[in-house]
């Protein structure tokens, strides 16, 4: 996802994957011609690892390189990152649509397509004019006999 929540690439695994070992997957979804402007991508702790950043630099030819987001070393607690909430946030959003609440697929490549519909309804939502708000539901009145 880019840093305003909206999803650039999605990639479902089985959870016995490591995020690091799953991270070229991802991000090789993405052509670096068709994003001139990124420069950097965040990521946290998990994902630091030198086989992903060579993979990363062979991949983008040196256009993209890897920006870990971590905790503060003599932080205690909980403290927001300023680069994580924007997934975290974007995750509450895609969580919002009740198919995507649980895990009710069986197929890895139908929970993508889940997670593809969810965000388009999002992203549809940002596309409406702000001055056309939706007209109120109401049930019709039961007709008395």
């Amino acid at each position: 996802m880019d840093t305003l929540g909206l999803l650039v690439a999605v990639v479902v695994t089985a959870a016995n994957v490591d995020d690091g070992v799953a991270a070229p997957e991802i991000v090789g979804k993405l052509r670096p011609a068709a994003f001139p402007r990124v420069a950097a991508i965040f990521a946290d702790n998990k994902y630091h690892n030198l086989e992903f950043e060579a993979w990363l630099q062979e991949h983008s030819q040196g256009q993209w390189h890897l920006q870990i987001s971590s905790r503060p070393a003599d932080e205690v607690g909980f403290k927001p990152l300023p680069i994580r909430w924007v997934v975290e946030r974007t995750f509450a959003w895609i969580g919002r649509c009740r198919r995507n609440s649980k895990d009710y697929e069986r197929r890895t490549d139908s929970s993508e397509s889940m997670i593809l519909i969810g965000t388009m309804s999002l992203m549809l939502r940002r596309l409406r004019p702000p001055d056309q708000a939706s007209p109120e539901f109401r049930y019709p009145r039961p007709v008395k006999a």
